[in-house]
């Protein structure tokens, strides 16, 4: 018996963000296609490289995205709807870039009036499809969109492409693809509903031509990824499963498939995943360790077994003894590949690069390499004995030794404070029905007030000063003097251009997590730890390796400071515990709930001192919340008890007359709004620009009582959207809401747009407030 090693995926960034700055100096107009193409090739080239030598013996391809892996399949098959202009044939990286970030340029072109979001935008002028959470990670992608009668082609052959690109440099790939029930179960319709039966049937086609491709140029494996396996499945998505698998498997015969399924355990599906006609079942035994056992009974002997033992998702190094005592007895009994949970698309690259790192707790952590490298360990030590790894095998036990009794970790004093919650931390004095009038005094705010959600744009002089404060070559005094201008600049253009409720702006913030874990005990950071949140963006998750508390105010000087500057009402800004604790790595030596609830007490903390300030407005942004909800259903319940229990610990200590805001991002609501009500906000601000307010309908049909600030400028475009469009999506909300419920503000943080397009926005978006309050 042998056991082998797959990595699922590797991350597409570069060791440097590589891709990132290529992609924003083609986007800005300061490169061209072939300097775009030609960074991406090399960085392909470098990670298959760099796999096969760290032992990996089924190297994917096709991991690789320029925005979104979702989105290159709706390029693959042809998905494109009909607002974005293709007719056919191959998919332009235009196209694919307007799809992933809108497009506007000068009038002209023909209208298309199929536009699927019900827009009458001409095709130089379209807004971006529409973004969510990738399953329960950070990680966004673009909502694939299908219409009754849907057709798909061929219109993409990256995958092949990719194949035999690596091929041409001596590495022979295990090609990715998503399965086609999780891509048509991921996308949605906007005529209706769509036959998923019908929708497969013309889909599949595709799939089998892109494996027959594949076959041809001399693929023997292809990874197949259906994560909605380990979601409730219907008996339909069952039947589709195997329609499609039975397909499959038969459209190139020497093509061997590997389904692979990840971010939770089979449960009930189980029966349907080995029976499956494939050749090869990935479980993630890090998510779910218990099924390992459960699927050795069932699964036959042919079928080639994927463990997922390394955590694909967290920072954490592995008790490789562990790992290897629950092996050794598989292992002599069949064909093993050993992998990580899920793609190492969600860690960082290599902790190598972190040379500034506390050394005990570095010593406690692996990113993507060495996740690897401890795949190849445990792979050795299979199929060669223990005594081939007895070096790595010990520095693993002690990492994992040291770990447990480091006294980094606890602290008494957190441990007394949490036990001293009780009930009455967590309600208001009031009812909302009650506080609303109290707000409404103290505030004195016109209909439809305008705000924004906290941060105006990081230009690259904002940047510039605190990478040199960063490195010593701006003093602490010129650093602050910078930011105070930078904040009063931003202080009265907002003023100026006549918004109701003012935010700082937030230029001294590095990222809305990252921030808070630097103020707070028990984190530690990167310097390099970057993984992708969606296209160029990417994020530096905290470390939360230890006990939690906030040794001294965080943001308070930054609102005195800015309050001090307007007669109008200036908004705290803080991240929520959810937020911080579903945006970081976090440890897992402890239950969830409890690292939340001492984030929850630390930001507790920090409301009650921005409210002794003055502060009458504090926003506590969960934009997470949503995203942390576990995949099955049945434990839901558990999570959004503690998840909303938390949040209300960090905003119930206040005055009835201060008013509380939250702000969520990219989420279907309707699953989870019962418990958006219970955490008794005084008013929400959401996500709805791209779906066109239908969002709002969860709203709507809960009754919602208190106040919600629908985005009406979806930020993650560089699109300015006209007064028109604005005015059309706030009727489009007080269709489906009382106008006293309505605030205007855009769909999230204006910290990655630019300063032209966000001033012309949001001029526009004031403008519409006051035609509403005009009509009202």
């Amino acid at each position: 018996m042998s056991v082998t090693v797959a990595t699922l995926g590797f991350p597409r960034i570069g060791p440097r963000r590589e891709l990132k700055t290529a992609l924003e100096s083609y986007w800005s107009g300061k490169s061209d296609r072939a300097a775009l193409l030609a960074v991406a090739a090399g960085l392909r080239a470098k990670t298959w490289a760099r796999q096969k030598e760290l032992g990996v013996d089924h190297v994917p391809s096709n991991d690789f995205s320029f925005y979104d892996h979702v989105l290159d399949t709706s390029a693959m098959v042809g998905a494109i709807p009909g607002i974005y202009g293709w007719t056919g044939g191959p998919v332009d990286l235009d196209t694919y870039f307007a799809m992933a970030r809108g497009a506007q340029g000068a009038e002209g072109g023909e209208a298309h009036a199929d536009c699927g979001h019900g827009c009458t935008h001409k095709a130089v002028d379209v807004p971006a499809a529409e973004m969510t959470k990738w399953f329960d990670t950070n990680y966004h992608y673009l909502v694939p969109e299908f219409s009754t009668g849907q057709s798909f082609a061929l219109s993409s052959t990256k995958v092949v492409d990719e194949f035999l690109e690596a091929k041409a440099q001596g590495v022979h790939t295990r090609p990715v693809l998503l399965g086609p029930v999780t891509f048509l179960r991921l996308g949605k319709s906007h005529t209706g509903d769509v036959n998923r039966e019908e929708l497969l049937r013309a889909l599949l086609p595709v799939y089998e031509e892109v494996l027959r491709r594949l076959s041809a140029a001399g693929a023997d494996w292809v990874q197949m990824d259906e994560p909605c396996l380990v979601l409730d499945l219907t008996h339909e998505d069952r039947a589709l499963l195997a329609m499609a698998y039975e397909a499959l498997g038969k459209a190139a015969p020497a093509v061997k498939l590997m389904l692979t399924a990840y971010f939770g355990g089979l449960g009930e599906n189980l029966d349907e995943a080995v029976n499956l006609p494939v050749a090869g079942l990935h479980l993630d035994l890090v998510r779910a360790p218990e099924e390992l056992e459960a699927v050795l009974a069932k699964a036959p002997k042919e079928l080639v077994l994927s463990l997922g033992v390394v955590d694909g998702r967290n920072v954490w190094r592995a008790d490789l003894e562990t790992i290897l005592a629950r092996l050794e007895p598989v292992a002599k009994g069949r064909d093993i590949v050993l992998a990580p949970s899920c793609s190492l698309l969600h860690t960082p690259i290599d902790l190598a690069q972190e040379t500034a790192l506390d050394e005990d707790v570095r010593s406690w952590l692996a990113f993507a390499v060495q996740k690897i490298e401890e795949l190849a360990t445990l792979a050795r030590a299979l199929n060669e004995g223990r005594a081939s790894v007895a070096g790595p095998l010990a520095a693993s036990s002690a990492a994992a030794a040291a770990r447990r009794t480091s006294p980094k970790i606890h602290d008494g004093a957190v441990a007394a404070r949490l036990k001293a919650v009780d009930a009455a931390m967590t309600r208001r004095n009031l009812a909302f029905a009650d506080r609303r009038g109290l707000q409404a005094e103290a505030l004195g705010l016109p209909a439809f007030p305008t705000t924004t959600i906290g941060s105006f744009p990081q230009t690259e002089e904002v940047r510039r000063a605190r990478a040199a404060h960063g490195k010593g070559t701006m003093t602490d005094a010129d650093y602050e003097a910078f930011l105070r201008e930078e904040t009063a600049r931003t202080v009265r253009w907002q003023e100026e251009i006549g918004l109701d409720v003012l935010v700082h702006g937030e230029f001294e913030r590095n990222d809305m997590v990252q921030y808070f874990g630097e103020q707070l005990s028990g984190f530690v950071f990167t310097k390099h730890g970057w993984v992708q949140s969606y296209g160029s963006r990417c994020v530096r998750p905290p470390i939360l390796f230890g006990d939690v508390s906030r040794p001294k105010p965080m943001t308070v000087g930054w609102w005195t400071y800015a309050q001090g500057l307007t007669e109008r009402p200036m908004k705290g800004m803080l991240t929520g515990p959810v937020t911080i604790l579903n945006w970081s790595f976090v440890r897992d030596d402890v239950p969830r709930e409890l690292a939340c609830r001492q984030v929850a007490l630390a930001i507790r903390d920090e409301v009650a001192d921005l409210e002794k300030a003055g502060a009458k407005v504090i926003q506590i942004d969960e934009a997470a919340l949503r995203e942390g909800l576990p995949l099955r259903r049945g434990d839901w319940e558990h999570y959004l008890d503690w998840a909303v229990e938390c949040f209300r610990i960090t905003a119930s200590g206040v005055a009835d007359a201060t008013q509380i805001h939250t702000h969520m991002c990219y989420s279907e609501f309707n699953d989870i709004i019962a418990a958006i009500g219970d955490m008794d906000a005084d008013v929400i601000s959401i996500e709805t620009a791209r779906s066109r307010m239908e969002l709002l309908g969860a709203f709507a049909d809960y009754s919602y009582p208190a106040e919600i600030g629908p985005g009406v400028y979806d930020i993650h475009s560089p699109r300015v959207p006209a007064v028109e469009e604005m005015t059309g999506l706030l009727a489009a909300a007080r269709s489906r809401l009382s106008p006293e419920q309505l605030w205007v503000n855009p769909d999230c943080g204006l910290k990655t747009r630019k300063w032209p397009e966000t001033r012309a926005a949001l001029v526009n978006m004031v403008a519409a407030a006051k035609q509403v309050r005009e009509l009202a």
